[in-house]
């Protein structure tokens, strides 16, 4: 069994986690482009990055090891035949239309050392860039205005999504839009290549060719022997129960997975979006969410499984399956029918918690930052303005590595 990862609850102390510093991606976005790559506006780069500087930071003063996707990934690659494997991979799922144009961009990313190669996949290549460029196919030439041969990606800073530590293995997710995947390669050669992970026998619970979809921001880990799954917009039913049954087979600790439907809407894009641990009996939550739910019971039963349906109200479910008398939620903005909607714009139900009742926040969602407060959690405030264009919160710009265990 590996020790280079450990995740068994959503609140135990942190002590690794894998962000990614927003890069030239955000700074390829523009309105036109906005729907297609999935932002509701435009972060300005120069603050957006001061402000994941102080989220890195906020870390590191309280104990952190913080690692990055873009520092792995480039050195994951220094095997000259890794990195060609690698960039074939990449262009292959860029699905370009057009050998010379590809011919082009293998030329330029040979210019590159690894992590300005990695840096440059992250960001895009507008046709601008391409020493020469022509459009030749009659693909290329029926969307010759649009700016790009290679998307860039701007979702990278949510490192919440591609993959997801559940005990001592991941999840390498097959996510739900063509603008997304290609983000999960990066994660597939760390813990393949990477001097850290490879050879320590990590676990994929799930894989990135996988023909159902599953998303970070839907798997929350709520104790030791319970996984929260959110059926949404962007995973499928079929994805979490092939994910109980990986868990079962390998006899993990994991007893059972609660499978939660909600709404298949932007608004409610992830479980975690309208829910987040904060404390061993507390909870943020979205007052939509509440209930009553439809949630689905998924438990091991020799060499197969067994599915109940529940209906309840989410305060029920919780205290239910994690054995406690009650749970206390704390709803965003205090479910005020205008600060509610608000600050969950600004995920005010998206928290991050780095120890059980320690919890980091956005500054913007002043109000449920009070409430949190007053219900004994202690806040670290990180500014705002620009990560919250993104629509994700603290948790979504993090995937723990390594938490300790509770006790």
């Amino acid at each position: 069994m590996n020790n280079v990862l450990n995740v068994t609850s959503e609140i135990g102390r942190l002590k690794t986690v894998l962000l990614h510093r927003p890069g030239k991606e955000v700074e390829n976005l523009t309105p036109d482009l906005m729907e297609r790559l999935l932002f509701d506006d435009i972060p300005y780069l120069k603050i957006a990055r001061e402000e994941h500087d102080a989220f890195a930071k906020a870390l590191s003063d309280n104990g952190v090891e913080v690692l990055y996707l873009e520092d792995l990934t480039a050195e994951a690659i220094a095997d000259p035949t890794v990195r060609a494997e690698f960039i074939e991979e990449f262009l292959f799922e860029g699905d370009l239309k057009c050998a010379e144009v590809k011919r082009h961009i293998e030329e330029l990313f040979a210019t590159l050392d690894n992590k300005d190669l990695v840096d440059k996949m992250m960001a895009g290549i507008r046709k601008t860039e391409i020493a020469g460029y022509e459009s030749k196919s009659l693909a290329e030439l029926a969307n010759d205005d649009y700016p790009f041969v290679l998307d860039p990606m701007p979702n990278l800073y949510f490192t919440r999504d591609p993959f997801a530590t559940i005990g001592n293995g991941i999840t390498l997710n097959h996510m739900r839009t063509v603008t997304r995947r290609r983000e999960t390669i990066f994660a597939k050669y760390i813990f393949n290549y990477h001097p850290r992970f490879k050879g320590q026998d990590v676990p994929k619970w799930l894989d990135r060719n996988d023909n159902t979809c599953i998303e970070g921001g839907d798997e929350l880990i709520l104790a030791k022997d319970l996984v929260a799954v959110g059926i949404s917009q962007r995973t499928d039913a079929e994805s979490v129960e092939k994910l109980a049954r990986s868990l079962f087979e390998a006899n993990t600790n994991f007893e059972t997975v609660l499978a939660f439907k909600i709404p298949a809407s932007r608004a409610f894009m992830h479980l975690d979006t309208v829910f987040t641990m904060v404390d061993y009996d507390k909870f943020t939550i979205h007052p939509g969410i509440e209930g009553p739910l439809t949630v689905f019971s998924i438990t091991k039963n020799g060499d197969d499984i067994v599915i109940k349906r529940e209906e309840d109200v989410l305060e029920n479910i919780l205290a239910k399956y994690l054995k406690l008398d009650k749970v206390t939620l704390i709803r965003c903005a205090g479910g005020d029918v205008i600060d509610s909607a608000r600050e969950q714009w600004n995920d005010g139900s998206n928290t991050l918690a780095i120890a059980p009742g320690k919890v980091v926040v956005y500054s913007r969602n002043y109000v449920t930052n009070e409430i949190l407060k007053e219900h004994g959690i202690e806040t670290i405030i990180i500014p705002s303005s620009e990560l919250s264009r993104g629509r994700g919160g603290p948790r979504c710009m993090s995937m723990p590595l390594v938490r300790e265990d509770l006790n």
